[in-house]
């Protein structure tokens, strides 16, 4: 059986592996490149949540086994697609015939980033060797060298000596060195996130700058925090669940679950897996499914329940990008939700109150529940929309 077809089996019996005993199960259980081992583990990976790569991580530096450096280099790959980045596989070791970089990191805008993973700085990195991956790529047609720079991705945040050889070398503003610990909160960063511009910001911090001037460090706080911050100020409160729900079986659940609870839901319903893209994103492994999942707490109106969302135009854009794809919102409890296809759901926006505040911009999705019947409120004129057919059934 497949690595893959393991996890969907029996992912509590996966998660009591280590990565040495799951690579074991891979194929002939051997690293190789264009092996059928790689391949397993590469789409494992491509499945798992990022709480799990960040494990592996672990496992990999501190319980280091017989190619874990290989294991580590998928791993550090996969956590660069977490992070929005297009990401071509490297060679686990280089030939006469094929360069020797261990990733290619694109971003939207046309700019290439060539990834090195060390485990230790323990030994000093040739900088001319990464220097000549990029020309070669290059050369080849495969990126453009002026629109192009290097990571080096290493193991532990004491680099100082590492640091300093890359300072004192002629390829300083062409390389950027992170941890692997600064590079997992990135992607828990970028997962809190809803916003685009802070998640833009964050790539911008892994490109070569001079940062004499602070202003872009700054920005990208500031705009993360402000994120965070209006996530109270939208009429939907997301996360903001009162304390004492609870779901069908009386157990209380934490607001910053709730989320993650409805698309628990979702996905035994449509019996697919999504990886979470931000806080209310979230797309299958291979992006043929998108979701955007909004919550609200119960309010009143004249003694029924009352639902109250925001919806994006960078969410509109997010489902608009996907073959298939569904907007789904969770009512007081993952118990109630309504998950609507988005080629429906997109008709109805005209209908809907908007928000403009400049900087930001939202349409008001209002849902009324009365009984097991949920509908959808528009403004004057438009009339409601009943959609109690995309109520997902009690579990």
């Amino acid at each position: 059986m497949a690595l893959i077809d393991l996890w969907i089996a029996s992912q509590e019996q996966i998660l009591s592996k280590s990565l040495h005993q799951l690579i074991a199960f891979a194929g002939d259980g051997r690293l190789r490149d264009t092996g059928t081992a790689s391949a397993e583990f590469r789409e494992f990976l491509a499945r798992v949540p990022s709480s799990l790569l960040a494990r592996y991580v672990g496992e990999c530096l501190e319980e280091p086994f017989s190619n874990s450096g290989l294991a580590l280099q998928d791993v550090v790959n996969q956590i660069g697609r977490r992070l929005g980045f297009d990401v071509t596989n490297g060679r686990y070791r280089g030939t006469n015939a094929h360069i020797g970089f261990d990733g290619l990191w694109r971003l939207p805008n046309g700019h290439s980033v060539i990834v090195e993973v060390k485990t230790t700085d323990a030994y000093r990195i040739d900088l001319n060797t990464l220097a000549e991956y990029r020309r070669e790529l290059a050369a080849a047609g495969t990126i453009a060298e002026e629109a192009s720079s290097i990571l080096v991705v290493v193991g532990r945040q004491d680099t100082g000596d590492l640091e300093a050889q890359i300072r004192g070398s002629r390829h300083a503003w062409d390389i950027r060195l992170i941890s692997m610990d600064a590079l997992l909160r990135l992607v828990s960063v970028k997962e809190d996130l809803e916003a685009p511009q802070p998640i833009r910001r964050i790539h911008q911090v892994l490109l070569p700058r001079e940062f004499t001037r602070l202003d872009e460090i700054v920005d990208l706080i500031f705009s993360t925090a402000e994120d965070i911050k209006s996530e109270g100020e939208l009429p939907d409160k997301q996360e903001e669940v009162p304390e004492d729900v609870v779901d069908s079986t009386g157990k209380k659940f934490t607001p910053a679950s709730f989320h993650r609870l409805c698309v628990d839901r979702i996905e035994k319903q449509l019996g697919l897996s999504f990886l979470k893209q931000s806080r209310a994103t979230f797309a299958t492994a291979d992006d043929r499914v998108r979701l955007v999942c909004a919550v609200s707490r119960r309010h009143d109106r004249s003694g029924q329940a009352f639902f109250w969302f925001a919806f994006h135009p960078h969410q509109h854009d997010f489902l608009d990008g996907a073959p298939e794809s569904m907007v789904a919102f969770g009512c007081a409890s993952p118990e109630a939700i309504v998950l609507i296809p988005f080629s429906e759901f997109r008709q109805w926006l005209d209908g809907l109150n908007i928000t403009d505040l400049g900087d930001r911009r939202y349409w008001h999705v209002h849902i009324l529940q009365d009984e097991a019947r949920f509908a959808l409120l528009r403004k004057g004129g438009a009339g409601e929309v009943d959609l109690t057919k995309y109520a997902l059934p009690a579990s």
